[in-house]
């Protein structure tokens, strides 16, 4: 990282980046719990479910390719091994061992929620501390939110079709 870039960050950049790592771990198993989950689905409203898992999956790739790219900024090394990622993580996984849709449903949701006061935690942290932090927290944490908020949306219409 640059030297000015360094100057900026007035917090301990190692504690940071140890959050930012299990943050990473997070976003991997993320990553791999919405993918699996769309390749297993079972059930009523699977293809729309489907659809979001991937596009969600898509999405914490993306968070995760932003944590590398922060963490290496700061003069860190993200995670190398994914055994690192269970020891590391914040939120866990969740094992679509059981794929009817509506299981799939509320493990994710699990998992937002989880996210977003993950990220609700590093925004605070960061907010006076790095600003460059903070703002890629921000994206990350708005992206958490909607994903919280469409995978509800799919479980109440599965809770509603399924009354009927």
């Amino acid at each position: 990282m640059g030297t000015k870039g360094i100057e900026i960050v007035g917090m301990d950049v190692k504690q940071l980046i140890a959050m930012l790592n299990k943050a990473y771990a997070d976003e991997w198993l993320a990553y791999y719990q919405y993918w699996v989950g769309a390749k297993v689905a079972k059930g009523p409203m699977k293809e729309a479910v489907i659809a979001e898992l991937l596009q969600h999956a898509a999405d914490e790739l993306r968070h995760a390719d932003m944590l590398t790219a922060r963490i290496i900024q700061l003069g860190g090394t993200p995670l190398t091994n994914p055994r690192q990622w269970f020891e590391q993580t914040n939120c866990g996984y969740d094992a679509p061992d059981d794929p009817q849709v509506r299981v799939l449903l509320d493990q994710n949701i699990k998992g937002e929620q989880c996210a977003i006061e993950t990220y609700r935690k590093l925004l605070t942290i960061t907010r006076d501390g790095d600003p460059v932090t903070h703002n890629m927290v921000l994206q990350i944490l708005q992206d958490e939110v909607e994903h919280e908020e469409d995978l509800q949306a799919l479980s109440e219409d599965y809770q509603i079709m399924m009354n009927k």
